[in-house]
This record gives C-alpha cells, sequence and structure tokens, in this order.
C-alpha cells in the first residue's frame, strides 16, 4: 500500500540516526513492547510477520513520524488485538489512562471495522513445480502499482527498468500472506538498478530482491 510508511528516496527522510554503540532498549517500555509482540502472536493475534508489517504500515501516520520505532510497534499490536477480537479499543483506552494517557494524547492504532479483503500486487499463478519465468542476465521492467494491500516493492521503484542478476528461489508471497490468503510462493529475484534511474543524485547499483508478479520481461531487439 502505499502510506507513510514507504519513505524510500523521500526528500527529508535519508538520515538513518544510527550509531553503532546505541543500546538496544534506549528505555524499559521498548522492552516491554518487544515481548507483547512476541507474545501476540503466540495469543493468536496475528499469524507471520507480512500481517504484522502490514498492521505498522496501517497505523495513524503522525504518530509513525512521532512515536518512533518501538511506538509503531505498539500501534501495530494493538491494532492486531482490535481486529483478531482478543481486546477491545475501549479496553486498551481504560488501560492508557490508567496508566497515565490522557485524552488528547495521540492515538497510533487504527483497527480496520471489517475483515480486510485487500491485496498487494496479484500473483501471476501458483509456480510450484513450474521454472521461474526469469533468468540472470534478463532486462525486466516493474510493475507502475498502486495497491491498496501489503507490498514489498517500494514506491521509489515502481515502472523501473532493472536486471535480473540472481534468482533466491520460491518464496511466501508477502501481499497474499499478509491478507491470510495463505502461504503461496512466488520467484524471488535480485534485481539490480543504476540509482540515477530511480531518482538518487549519486550513481551507484542499488540491488533489491523483488517478486516474480513485480516483474515483466523488457523484450530485446537484436
Amino acid at each position: 500500500m502505499d502510506g507513510i510508511h514507504d519513505l524510500g528516496g523521500q526528500s527529508g527522510h535519508s538520515t538513518l540516526g544510527y550509531h553503532r554503540n546505541e543500546p538496544v532498549f534506549k528505555d524499559r517500555w521498548e522492552a516491554t513492547v518487544f515481548t507483547m509482540v512476541r507474545a501476540s502472536a503466540q495469543a493468536g493475534a496475528y499469524t507471520n510477520i507480512d500481517q504484522f508489517r502490514h498492521a505498522v504500515e496501517r497505523i495513524d501516520p503522525k504518530a509513525y513520524l512521532e512515536h518512533g520505532y518501538y511506538g509503531r510497534w505498539l500501534g501495530a499490536v494493538e491494532t492486531l488485538f482490535v481486529e483478531a477480537g482478543i481486546l477491545t479499543t475501549a479496553e486498551i483506552t481504560e488501560r492508557a489512562a490508567q496508566l497515565g494517557a490522557g485524552p488528547d494524547d495521540l492515538i497510533a492504532a487504527r483497527p480496520s471495522r471489517t475483515k480486510i479483503q485487500a491485496t498487494g500486487i496479484p500473483a501471476k499463478r501458483n509456480p510450484v513445480g513450474d521454472p521461474p519465468w526469469f533468468k540472470v542476465g534478463d532486462p525486466v521492467h516493474t510493475v507502475q502499482a498502486s495497491p491498496l494491500g501489503h507490498t514489498r516493492l517500494p514506491g521509489y521503484a515502481r515502472n523501473k527498468e532493472g536486471l535480473i542478476t540472481a534468482c533466491q528461489g520460491l518464496w511466501p508471497y508477502p501481499d497474499l500472506r499478509a491478507h491470510g490468503h495463505g502461504e503461496q510462493s512466488q520467484y524471488l529475484y535480485t534485481v539490480t538498478f543504476n540509482s540515477l534511474d530511480l531518482g538518487f543524485s549519486e550513481a551507484f547499483e542499488l540491488n533489491l530482491d523483488l517478486f516474480e508478479p513485480y516483474l515483466s520481461l523488457i523484450e530485446t531487439i537484436l
């Protein structure tokens, strides 16, 4: 889906702020959220990492920018708890108020009122037993899409030309898996791009691992 989470190539979001010796958890609450996320999967709030990632994508955009890494996790797990019927929004709000939250505090979680049916980029087929469509050295073009659901094709790499440099075999397709549509697999490729073609100001090779439905072959004229 297109949202605030897809920051790659966006102006003003290029600095990662990485510090080599920074602690794993800057505050105690971050460790608590880490534990909650691991436990919530065991409780049935979500079944796979793609479903969790899509919940992170759907939190309030302002909270996504302001709440930090583990704050995003917290908003996502609250969304999943409500959608799974484990907790209600009212129960979460009541507990937050008991811990000191105010009525005007920004709430990250935005659970859907109905079961989410949207998927990302549609799978072309079930490739089990079939060979990959592309081979190393093939020039390919990425699709131009604005999917409603989860996808691993970043916005800055859509409708671009690249070169297949490796085939990574079959992997569960996140565009279906994030929405509970099973473990159907698709071939995954490493695609090499010229950074200038993706809008970067400096020239370098950029490698992205992209699934087969994201790609189409560029026919070459001999």
